[in-house]
């Protein structure tokens, strides 16, 4: 099923919301594992279900996956976050959860002002983001 503009924008809002209100803290159900940024969601279309019966190319996300990564398991973990093309793959690698889920809520920010025709504001590379860029590239 194609995803419209609208669907689309009341999704990212969705989990703008859900990422604000601290969904993606430790489960009751699961307290040894972190929650999985977009594969642990409400909006997941395999959400609490380990079949994973839905490919994820019927994912809405998917038009923000680069190309090169649609194929993989879990593309929505390569989706560029910020203009340094950080991702939530590289975050879980090299970053803390609270670095991840701020650059989450600021790449949804972006998309929802930008699909809802408003202008875009990049806010400023704190420091620690820099170094963290730093190290990853090392």
């Amino acid at each position: 099923m194609p995803h419209t503009d609208r669907t689309i924008l009341e999704a990212l809002k969705f989990e703008l919301r859900f990422v604000e209100d601290g969904g993606y803290g430790r489960s009751p159900r699961t307290p040894w594992r972190p929650q999985y940024i977009f594969e642990d969601s409400p909006s997941c279309l395999n959400f609490n279900d380990p079949a994973r019966p839905h490919p994820c190319n019927e994912c809405m996300l998917m038009q923000f996956v680069p190309e090169e990564h649609r194929e993989l398991n879990s593309p929505c973990r390569f989706i560029p976050l910020n203009e340094k093309g950080q991702t939530v793959d590289y975050f879980y690698r090299c970053g803390t959860q609270p670095e991840l889920e701020e650059a989450l809520a600021g790449w949804l920010r972006r998309e929802i002002r930008r699909l809802e025709g408003q202008p875009v504001i990049e806010r400023p590379v704190s420091a620690e983001e820099e170094e963290l860029s730093k190290l990853a590239e090392t």
